[in-house]
């Protein structure tokens, strides 16, 4: 009989010399052109679960777009920036401040159109009459309709919506449709709507789709987040709201009782084109179509107000999270009030200090957040900063449950303010692609000062007392999430 003897003395040499050049690799690789608290928290992850945090990383650790949709959305900013170089885009407001002409420079270097003036918008916010509003401008186009929203689903809040396309499908207007794959695959009504799409004749295409096997990858966490609508290149919507019920159709939202409220924009104008070239490099980076031989961007017409506006795309195809300096300079420049409404506040070092640099300046500043959260880890991630922000002097308003305060926008002082898709959050700075428009009005600024008056009518105002109340338990979940947040 052979006696056959295992010495496990050369796997634990074995798994050690692995461990060892993980950890000397990572501090190699995670660290390059990344910041400091993401580095950070890859590393702590790789060190601590060095085989788990390893896979995390391999699989989601790449916070930038695969490099051909890079190249192409280089080439669809800088075909932008030559053809629009020399156009007159409306008569712009006079006596801009300097700090507003220096910030929409900034935009334009990191790849927005030029501001535009002559606009006019109209804030809509109760969520089914903003989809039977653009339900109806749906139905009278004449050439085109451009759609492109995060979740599109076709249920019975919808179905007009639908319908209208349905409509104008059958008399030879061009539908052309745009859906992010990862954020609706598996949901709801998903096979129904795409086969709608189909059956009405509508060209449809999945945003950044997660399908191996065609050979169209990229980290599977990246999403296309904007939300708009184009029609004719004569008006446009935009904003936070997606095309889907206000539960969205998901049982455990049916079951909690919560209902999405939401703040989108119709405006016409120079601006719609912007609007437009969002969706045109969209689709022409998922389809390799170049609209532009059909679509003349810079014909534009004047709106029925005198607003200016710029908007501002961002995500990871672009060199800068643009959304992010965006809303770092108008908190700088901010005087006399901010308000912040954002459903999701996980702010990086940057933004934390310029709002709690803002009230140290004396600035009034207010954010508008959800007392319930739909999702666990950005929840507590966001309750985390809390307390700071509270001894800062900052005033949080709680939206009462059973309802998410979905909408985004930020106000400054009496004349400047944004709205679109963006978020407050690491996620919207750096892995979505959203769309945001700066817009610069008194009459804009005081039509939002209404809406977010009623948030404020409707939401209890937190106190420091009441959150130094809080058990151990919410506070340990908060900054667990916190460290969470940063892994991008």
């Amino acid at each position: 009989m052979v006696d056959v003897t295992f010495d496990a003395t050369w796997w634990v040499v074995v798994l050690l010399i692995v461990d060892v050049t993980i950890r000397i690799t990572a501090l190699i690789i995670v660290p390059r052109n990344r910041r400091p608290t993401a580095a950070m928290a890859w590393l702590l992850a790789i060190y601590f679960i060095p085989y788990v945090g390893v896979l995390l990383f391999l699989l989601i650790g790449n916070p930038r777009l695969p490099r051909k949709l890079r190249r192409k959305q280089s080439a669809i900013n800088d075909y932008i920036r030559e053809t629009s170089a020399s156009l007159e885009f409306g008569t712009l407001r006079p006596n801009a401040p300097a700090w507003f002409r220096s910030l929409v420079h900034l935009n334009r270097n990191l790849g927005a159109m030029p501001i535009a003036g002559d606009n006019g918008a109209t804030l809509i916010s109760d969520y089914e009459r903003s989809i039977a509003e653009m339900a109806a401008a749906i139905r009278r186009a004449e050439r085109y309709v451009h759609v492109e929203f995060y979740i599109l689903q076709s249920d019975a809040t919808t179905d007009d919506f639908f319908r209208a396309l349905e409509e104008v499908a059958a008399r030879g207007v061009v539908v052309r449709v745009l859906l992010d794959h990862w954020a609706n695959r598996g949901k709801p009504y998903y096979r129904k709507t795409l086969r709608r799409l189909s059956a009405m004749g509508a060209h449809w295409h999945l945003l950044l789709p997660v399908q191996p096997l065609r050979g169209r990858y990229q980290r599977p966490d990246l999403r296309n987040h904007r939300k708009l609508l184009v029609v004719d290149g004569v008006v446009a919507y935009m904003g936070s709201q997606n095309v889907t019920d206000s539960t969205y159709n998901l049982r455990k939202n049916i079951r909690r009782g919560l209902h999405w409220v939401d703040l989108m924009v119709r405006v016409e104008g120079p601006v719609v084109a912007s609007i437009n070239a969002v969706f045109l490099s969209d689709w022409y980076s998922e389809t390799d179509e170049v609209l532009t031989d059909e679509i003349d961007l810079f014909s534009v017409r004047s709106g029925p107000g005198d607003l200016d506006c710029q908007i501002v795309p961002s995500g990871p195809g672009f060199d800068f999270q643009n959304n992010l300096k965006l809303f770092l300079g108008l908190l700088f420049a901010a005087r006399e009030r901010i308000i912040i409404v954002s459903p999701y506040f996980v702010p990086d070092e940057a933004l934390l200090l310029a709002i709690t640099t803002a009230c140290q300046r004396g600035v009034h500043v207010e954010l508008f957040v959800s007392e319930e959260g739909d999702q666990a880890l950005v929840y507590h991630a966001q309750r985390s900063y809390y307390e700071a922000l509270l001894r800062a002097g900052v005033h949080i308003w709680m939206y009462p449950k059973p309802y998410i305060l979905h909408s985004k926008s930020l106000t400054i002082d009496d004349e400047v303010g944004v709205i679109g898709s963006s978020n407050m959050d690491m996620r919207s700075f750096g892995l979505n692609l959203e769309i945001s428009m700066l817009v610069r009005g008194e009459e804009f600024v005081r039509d939002m000062r209404v809406v977010e008056g009623r948030y404020r009518d409707l939401s209890r105002r937190l106190t420091l007392e009441e959150w130094l109340n809080q058990p151990l338990r919410s506070t340990l979940l908060d900054n667990l999430a916190r460290l969470t947040s940063a892994l991008q």
